[in-house]
């Protein structure tokens, strides 16, 4: 039975087309072949091609596969290194919410 749709929405879709043109880009700067790409990824034509596309099936595991190929690895260090928004949030001391412990037959 195939998995659900994944639902997703189109900015995020935009994201992954641009973040895929820019690896498809790298790969042809650096002037590796599709062919040759895919096999040092150790993923198919078909799926690097998937990538390139920004495809939101592709696993995160993939597209770190196609960034250490083309030597772009280190620049997943760079995402969400900054949380702006969850440190504004911790510093307005919003209140942690507490679990209930249940009470124990005794």
């Amino acid at each position: 039975m195939p998995s659900k749709p994944l639902l997703i929405f189109p900015s995020e879709k935009k994201l992954l087309t641009d973040f895929g043109e820019r690896l498809r880009l790298a790969r042809l700067r650096r002037r590796y072949t599709a062919a040759l790409v895919a096999e040092r990824a150790g993923v198919s034509r078909m799926t690097l091609s998937r990538v390139e596309q920004g495809s939101p099936a592709v696993t995160l595991g993939v597209y770190l596969r196609v960034l250490s190929v083309l030597n772009l690895e280190n620049d997943l260090t760079i995402l969400a290194a900054d949380d702006r928004l969850g440190r504004k949030l911790q510093d307005l001391g919003l209140p942690v919410r507490q679990r209930i412990r249940k009470k124990e037959n005794g």
